[in-house]
């Protein structure tokens, strides 16, 4: 019996029709800038999405980090939510490389960072402050996706305060395909943008950094400061390019069968449903039931990330079908029955 795998959508596998295409990729060497397939993926998200240029890089946090690095000089701030992945989830990079300085406010439920207080964190032009420079927001947040009106309220306070915004859009077609807007009116408020190919579109590795000539000019140089550079990486990059012309409408699926799961697990017992957005369900389970939570995950064989605290995510993803999500709601439903 196959693993159910509900932890992340990072945990995807390459179809046999992505692994083909990376196959016959054309290659060159990336580093050098000859890579053929790499230059089409570069090419073709920056034109997708209303951007100059842009650079396929190893992940999600590396493209991050040199885009924080491309905006923002030592001594800089940069102002973000406390929860948000490159706050928190990112090992520090942009203090710990780029001596950025981070100054988190506390998100609201959906996801947002109150205007007000974002105008508030702003450092006045003063030797005794950090040098405000970025606003960083995340869409998908905790699958939660921002307002299309709450985007053109961030970037007219950007406007008005001098400040760039970047945008870390690791599950952008998520929240594209959750508003049934085109990505590209997501992405028409920002400077930057980090787009994940390999968490709901299945892609096996990388991140495309979007911006300006001169943004991604400096952010090459960044890549190869910290490790990134790649040689024959449009074997990678063929795999991002058939992700995009295959997988993001079938997103719309991994939004269905979460709310199927939420709906599956309100009222039970043992488990309470915090929140569902696009195709992340939030769970709390008692501490004390968590050990008889994980034993009744592994007889199933579905994962969860089951960690030391109530709160548990489950991730619906393209290699989670009816079968698997039924399966799981089956082990889920006779844990909470138990409670």
């Amino acid at each position: 019996m196959d693993w159910i795998d509900l932890r992340s959508d990072t945990v995807t596998q390459p179809t046999a029709a992505m692994r083909e295409a990376m196959m016959a990729a054309a290659v060159g060497d990336d580093v050098y800038g000859e890579d053929p397939t790499v230059n089409a993926l570069q090419e073709r998200l920056a034109s997708d999405l209303g951007f100059e240029a842009g650079l396929f890089v190893p992940s999600g946090t590396q493209s991050n980090l040199i885009g924080l690095m491309a905006h923002c000089q030592r001594g800089d701030e940069y102002i973000v939510g406390m929860d948000a992945h490159t706050y928190k989830f990112e090992g520090g990079g942009a203090a710990v490389l780029g001596s950025i300085q981070p100054q988190p406010i506390v998100q609201q439920a959906d996801g947002t960072l109150p205007i007000d207080a974002v105008e508030r964190a702003i450092k006045p032009i003063d030797p005794h402050f950090a040098r405000s420079r970025l606003l960083c927001l995340e869409n998908t947040w905790h699958g939660c996706v921002l307002p299309m009106d709450y985007l053109a309220q961030a970037r007219a306070l950007c406007d008005r305060r001098g400040l760039a915004l970047h945008l870390d859009g690791a599950r952008l077609y998520n929240a594209a395909v959750a508003l049934g807007v085109a990505p590209r009116e997501i992405t028409q408020h920002f400077d930057s943008v980090s787009v994940c190919l390999s968490k709901g579109l299945g892609a096996p590795v990388g991140s495309v950094l979007l911006g300006t000539r001169a943004l991604i000019d400096d952010a090459r140089r960044w890549r190869k400061v910290t490790g990134g550079g790649m040689r024959q990486a449009g074997i990678l990059a063929a795999a991002a390019l058939y992700a995009l012309d295959n997988n993001v409408a079938r997103l719309a699926d991994d939004h269905a069968r979460a709310t199927r799961l939420d709906e599956a697990l309100r009222g039970l017992p043992g488990i309470d449903v915090v929140t569902q957005q696009t195709n992340m369900v939030f769970i709390d389970v008692p501490v004390a039931r968590l050990p008889a939570l994980r034993e009744q995950m592994e007889a199933a064989r579905v994962r969860l990330s089951i960690g030391y605290t109530p709160a548990i995510r489950l991730v619906t993803h393209m290699d989670v079908d009816d079968a698997g999500l039924d399966r799981a709601i089956a082990a889920l439903r006779a844990f909470g029955s138990e409670g």
